[in-house]
This record gives C-alpha cells, sequence and structure tokens, in this order.
C-alpha cells in the first residue's frame, strides 16, 4: 500500500478567503478531499487585505527573505487560518498583498505583479522551511507559483528539507501565463541573471507558466479534452511544443463539482428546495428569480449566464444574435461583471428589451445560485474552457446547458441531437454566432413542443455527478507516480 503523503498546496486564491474564478474552488476542495484520503495537507496562499476571516488568524512566524546588498530585507509575516481542518497558512506582506484587488483593479493588472508573485513563490519555500515541514509533494498551481519549482531545483537543490519532494503544476488556463520583463526579478537575482532560455525568453522576458511547465516533476490541467487542446498551437496559446516536449509527464484530470456548496437539496440562497425525484420547487424558483432581476412573470424559458464578462465567454458570439433572439418569445439574464467595451453593449441591448433581458453588471453569490436554480437553460458559449464549473452547477440544478464543445465542456455535456437517451445538454462546434443561435433556437423548440421530454431531461441532468472525490483519487495517483520519477 503506498505511504500517506505530506502536500503542501500552494495557491494564489482559496474559495472562502479569496477568489476571482475557478481556481480558488479547486484550491479548496481537492485539498479537503487529499485530506479525506489520509494525506496531511497543508495550503499556502497570500494574506490579501479583503482576505476572508483576517480576524481569525493567528500569527506562526515572522521571517525575512534576505536580498542582496543593493535590496532591503524583505520582511513577511506567516498567519494561519482554518479550512475544515486543515490549516491555511497565509504570506503577510503590507507592500505586496495589502491592496484593494488580488491581482489589478478597475480592469487593469498591477504593474508589479511579477514581483509581487516572485516573493509569494519563495516566501512560500521559505515559510515551509521555518515550519518544519518536510513535504512529499508541493503542488504548484497556475503561473502566480511558476517560480516554486525553479527556485526547489537551484537555489534549494541542496536543503536536505526537499531532497526528496517532487512537485506538480497544475494549469489551470493557459492563457495566463504570466510574462513579465526580467527587471521585477530583482529580489531574486539568480533568476534575472539566469541565461537559461528555458527561464528567460531573448534574455528579457520570463514567462512563469513556462518556467513552473520546465521545472515541475509532473503537470496537468483540468480536464482530459483541455490536455487534447493543449497539445495544439491555438488551444495552449502558443505553448504547445512545451506541453508536447513533456507529454509523457502530463495529463488532464477532469475538476469535480462541490456539492456541498452547489446542492439544490439544501442550497440556503433559493427559496424552495428540490430534488431530482420532485423537481416541482424550480418553477417557484424560476417566479422569484424573475422578480429578483425585473422580469416580469412568465412561462417561457429562461436563459442564464453568469460569468466574468469577458471575449474568452463567447461575447464575441452572444452579441451579434442576441438581439435576433430575444424577438422570440424568451427571457434572459447575464450576470457579472468585466470589459466596459462588452459591458457597454449589453446595457444597450438590455435598454431595448425591458421585459426580455436584464443585464446585472455585479457578481452576487446568492443572485449566481438564483439563476442556477431557477433558470431553464444556462449559457456557455466558450471560446476556450479549460474545465468549467458552472456547467456542472447547471447540471446539478437540472438547468440544461448550451456550451460549446471546448476544453471541459465537451467532457461533460452530452448533447440532446446527438445522443437523446445519455443527454444532458446542448452542444455546438463552431465559433460562430449563428451556430449559436441555432443551438438556442433548437433548445427553444423542445421547450415549446415537447415539455415532457424537457422534464426527463432535466432529471436526467440532475444524475450526472462529478465528484471530487474521484478528481482526488486521480491527483493521488500522479503525485505517487512523480514521487517514483528518478530523474528530472
Amino acid at each position: 500500500m503506498d505511504k500517506k503523503l505530506k502536500i503542501l498546496f500552494i495557491s494564489s486564491e482559496v474559495e472562502g478567503f479569496s477568489k476571482t474564478g475557478g481556481l480558488a474552488d479547486v484550491a479548496k476542495s481537492l485539498p479537503i478531499e487529499l485530506r479525506n484520503l489520509g494525506h496531511e495537507v497543508k495550503i499556502i496562499t497570500p494574506f490579501y487585505r479583503a482576505i476572508n476571516h483576517s480576524e481569525d488568524a493567528q500569527q506562526l512566524l515572522n521571517l525575512v527573505l534576505k536580498t542582496d546588498y543593493s535590496r532591503p530585507d524583505i520582511h513577511f509575516q506567516v498567519h494561519q487560518l482554518d479550512l475544515d481542518g486543515i490549516p491555511v497558512l497565509t504570506i503577510d506582506n503590507a507592500h505586496y498583498f495589502d491592496r484593494d484587488g488580488l491581482y489589478g483593479e478597475d480592469n487593469r493588472a498591477y504593474q508589479d505583479n511579477g514581483e509581487r508573485f516572485a516573493f509569494f513563490s519563495w516566501a512560500a519555500i521559505k515559510a515551509c522551511d521555518a515550519m518544519d515541514f518536510t513535504p512529499d509533494i508541493i503542488h504548484c498551481n497556475d503561473w502566480h507559483t511558476g517560480l516554486v519549482p525553479y527556485l526547489l531545483k537551484t537555489r534549494y537543490a541542496d536543503n536536505s528539507r526537499f531532497a526528496d519532494t517532487k512537485t506538480v503544476f497544475t494549469t489551470h488556463n493557459a492563457c495566463y501565463q504570466g510574462i513579465f520583463d526580467k527587471s521585477q526579478l530583482n529580489i531574486i537575482p539568480e533568476v534575472g541573471s539566469c541565461m537559461d532560455d528555458r527561464v528567460l525568453d531573448n534574455y528579457s522576458y520570463i514567462n512563469y507558466l513556462k518556467v513552473g511547465l520546465t521545472y515541475s516533476d509532473k503537470i496537468n490541467t483540468v480536464s482530459p479534452n483541455y490536455a487534447s487542446e493543449l497539445l495544439t498551437p491555438l488551444g495552449s496559446h502558443g505553448m504547445s511544443e512545451l506541453f508536447i516536449r513533456r507529454i509523457h509527464d502530463f495529463e488532464g484530470i477532469l475538476n469535480g463539482c462541490d456539492y456541498n456548496d452547489w446542492n439544490p437539496e439544501t442550497d440556503p440562497y433559493i427559496p424552495v428546495n428540490f430534488s431530482a425525484t420532485d423537481i416541482s420547487g424550480k418553477e417557484i424558483c424560476k417566479n422569484t428569480l424573475q422578480k429578483e432581476v425585473g422580469l416580469p412573470s412568465s412561462d417561457n424559458p429562461f436563459f442564464g449566464m453568469v460569468c466574468r464578462i469577458t471575449d474568452q465567454k463567447g461575447f464575441g458570439l452572444i452579441l451579434p444574435m442576441l438581439e435576433r433572439f430575444l424577438k422570440h418569445n424568451v427571457q434572459v439574464v447575464i450576470v457579472g461583471s468585466g470589459e466596459p467595451s462588452i459591458t457597454g453593449q449589453l446595457n444597450a441591448i438590455a435598454a431595448h428589451f425591458p421585459n426580455k433581458f436584464k443585464f446585472i453588471n455585479i457578481y452576487s453569490d446568492k443572485l449566481a445560485h438564483m439563476v442556477e436554480a431557477g433558470a431553464d437553460f444556462f449559457l456557455m458559449p466558450s471560446i476556450f474552457e479549460p474545465c468549467g464549473l458552472n456547467q456542472l452547477y447547471s447540471l446539478a440544478y437540472g438547468t440544461l446547458p448550451i456550451v460549446r464543445a471546448v476544453g471541459g465542456l465537451k467532457d461533460t455535456v452530452l448533447d440532446y441531437d446527438q445522443d437523446p437517451d445519455s443527454a444532458n445538454g446542448f452542444v455546438f462546434f463552431d465559433p460562430n454566432p449563428n451556430q449559436l443561435l441555432h443551438i438556442l433556437r433548437r433548445a427553444l423548440l423542445l421547450y415549446i413542443e415537447h415539455p415532457e421530454e424537457m422534464l426527463r431531461l432535466k432529471t436526467k441532468a440532475m444524475q450526472s455527478h462529478f465528484y471530487w472525490s474521484d478528481a482526488a483519487k486521480h491527483y493521488e495517483h500522479l503525485y505517487y507516480s512523480a514521487l517514483k520519477k528518478l530523474h528530472f
């Protein structure tokens, strides 16, 4: 029997404490399931100004990063919070993390993000060493932690604590690579002066994602289909050669869904709870949602969408066809915030169709849950989607996902026209507004003409389950395979 592991999970955000996207959900749910498998897990994340439960933080350590003579040493504190019995260790430095946002403000990234997360990567290793914790596995996530594997194999190569430690690096979204001028690496001078082109491109820029993928012992991403896409130039955002080079150390592991938070039988945010055996409460949730967003009570099909307002989410497909779709007897609500060029167009369309379309330019947990529970269909026409979580939430609530066949959406949603008996939603392929309009009309037709089939399909969707406990077993296998890896 394989031994139980000591795992250090490093993430720039963790659900319950800080969050901008799905990375935070993974950083909460996966460690809990790994702990449930018997492993000892600690999480390290930044102590942001807006971190939740900061009043409960217990200070553990005062530490110093010794820089070269040209820069002052960097002092920081390590605080401890709790996640379901798992220690959450937070790196606290006011200069880097006492800011309004996690990565930026007003849709603009902080100019010193490269330096901020170079500090975080170094501080995470320093904190681990100072706590006398010897991990078997250090699990890094996205570009923010890309320097950790590099530092372990260079600066910490002779540190006995990490002699047998292996690293796993998860790419949650290869679009975000963390590319910075090498001047942001001054706090770690050996990186800024490195002559290895795997570290510095043209001796000028660093790509944190590239470094993490290069120096980790094993790499993975968040769905099998996205793993396949990362082997192509288009799907990998120019990183395919690196993924291909590491093909024997690379796999896709599908994210799970946290059914403690997303469960229509227990959800405290919705007016009436319901289940796959009695879905009648969904109609009350729909009526409440209509009232909440300011749409008239109606039996017409309701299409919902909750997301960051970015091109990735398919607004280049939605905006050209939305007014044509709204000429039908439908209601649509889109909830989220993001790029002003898109939100402005959504506001203009909403003004022309006040009884059919609402755009709520804010993210709200309560409203997100109400949309999942009250809508008939959930819209996810993403240009790319490494895994996606909202389609999983939608399935749990019997809200049929309408998705494009990319990334994890293709792994989790089965198209009605392709396989009616097994289907749990609707799938289209071409990134074309007319294709999106066609699939929306197809869903609308089924709703109007075959209500009994709609009920069966909603019930079928609610029987689709994607458990984090299953994903954790795949990660466990990945960890063991990393520990058996003899050479870098």
